[in-house]
């Protein structure tokens, strides 16, 4: 199986790593970006290895997510592929994970 990242997910990521080099500094922002890859690598073999992301189940398409440190890294299945859709940082209203472009 083979990973892939929604424009949506890239934003996310892209907007963490960010916050966190001007927070922070870039090796904290680096080791927060490598640790979300790293923790991807297992759906490749263990696609169903995440929990039922349940506020997502309306949309009825498979959502499940891993967690990493703050953040729930939002995926589903697709034919044999996975498709990464967000990167949500937890410390949000849960309500906002429902946000457009899932």
């Amino acid at each position: 199986m083979k990973i892939f990242w929604t424009e949506f997910a890239s934003q996310s990521l892209f907007e963490i790593f960010h916050y966190y080099k001007d927070a922070a500094g870039v090796t904290v922002a680096n080791r927060i970006k490598t640790r979300i890859f790293i923790a991807t690598r297992q759906l490749s073999k263990q696609p169903e290895s995440g929990q039922i992301e349940i506020t997502l189940q309306r949309l009825n398409e498979g959502h499940r997510y891993l967690v990493c440190g703050n953040y729930k890294i939002i995926y589903k299945r697709i034919d044999h592929n996975i498709l990464i859709t967000d990167i949500f940082d937890t410390r949000q209203d849960p309500i906002k994970i429902t946000r457009s472009k899932k």
